[in-house]
């Protein structure tokens, strides 16, 4: 609504509270949740990780829906599909409340802004990684026990395999390059939805860049938390279903999950979430105030 402004005859809007944060605006909530998150309890704070790794896992389940009856692998439309599709995970743990390991890279523009200390952020991702972990791996389990693998005449099962078989023969450099995509791309998922002031603002943030990343073929180490397992688990508890598609059940085992892929994609998340963007707008909105962001206008020389 129009205001009266200090020179006479003119008049500046007030934001709306309707009206999105600008990006000054929403480094300074980043970094207020980073140390809201730094001194959470350790239950909530696991609790909440579950939550996040099995909303991240319903997501997954809801894409290989996408990709049965094509190449898990395959290029083109079912891709995009299975991407958008798999945004309702982002979606849970930003709109549901919960604990995401590569959202919280996040955190590092608290520890930048020197308002929290290094080992809380450690801390922080240590606790939320392990809850990640039991959530996936909880809903894969289940998963199985519905024997979700045999849905579509063993469609799902399948693709889950694919997806699965293809994420063990990464490259090292190959699975951190990947890492590092992937969590650019969901960081400014959750950087956007920093802006939100509904639920309709943050849903629609969050779509777009988590289905890019899954379209593109990028690697996030939640995801691969249940998708992988389930895979491992599937080859032990139903072998026989695993070798009738061709898979050798030989090639797939933890040890080569562990540190051919969970290793160097969260890796790369870290260096894609917490540098590249974490680390990027603490330095272009926070640095030079020691903590207190420089807003648009001040950054444009006092011009709007």
């Amino acid at each position: 609504m129009p205001r009266a402004d200090a020179t006479p005859g003119s008049v500046t809007l007030a934001p709306s509270a309707l009206d999105a944060l600008l990006p000054a605006e929403m480094a300074r909530r980043a970094e207020e949740l980073g140390v809201a998150k730094s001194a959470m309890a350790p239950m909530r704070l696991i609790a909440l990780a579950v939550l996040a790794g099995a909303f991240i896992a319903f997501g997954g389940i809801f894409s290989t829906v996408a990709l049965a009856g094509t190449a898990a692998a395959a290029w083109g439309p079912s891709r995009v599909v299975a991407g958008l599709v798999f945004s309702v995970g982002l979606v849970l743990v930003v709109v549901g409340g919960a604990e995401l390991f590569t959202g919280n890279n996040l955190i590092v523009m608290a520890w930048a802004g020197g308002r929290i200390g290094f080992t809380a952020v450690l801390r922080n991702w240590a606790l939320v990684y392990a809850g990640n972990f039991a959530g996936g791996l909880g809903v894969a389990v289940l998963a199985l026990g519905a024997r979700l693998h045999e849905a579509g005449n063993g469609a799902f099962g399948i693709a889950a395999l694919g997806i699965a078989s293809a994420k063990l023969h990464l490259g090292f450099g190959q699975a951190v390059s990947l890492g590092i995509l992937c969590n650019v791309l969901v960081c400014l998922a959750v950087w956007l939805a920093y802006s939100a002031r509904s639920t309709t603002d943050r849903v629609l943030a969050v779509v777009p860049p988590v289905a890019a990343f899954v379209a593109a073929g990028f690697e996030h180490s939640v995801a691969n938390m249940y998708f992988v397992p389930f895979g491992l688990l599937l080859s032990v508890l139903d072998p026989a279903f695993v070798v009738a598609r061709g898979v050798d059940p030989g090639d797939m085992t933890w040890s080569g999950f562990l540190v051919h892929n969970l290793l160097p994609v969260t890796l790369g998340n870290v260096i894609g979430g917490a540098l590249m963007v974490g680390g990027v707008y603490w330095f272009i909105y926070l640095r030079s105030r020691g903590g207190h962001a420089v807003s648009d206008r001040e950054r444009s020389g006092g011009h709007s």
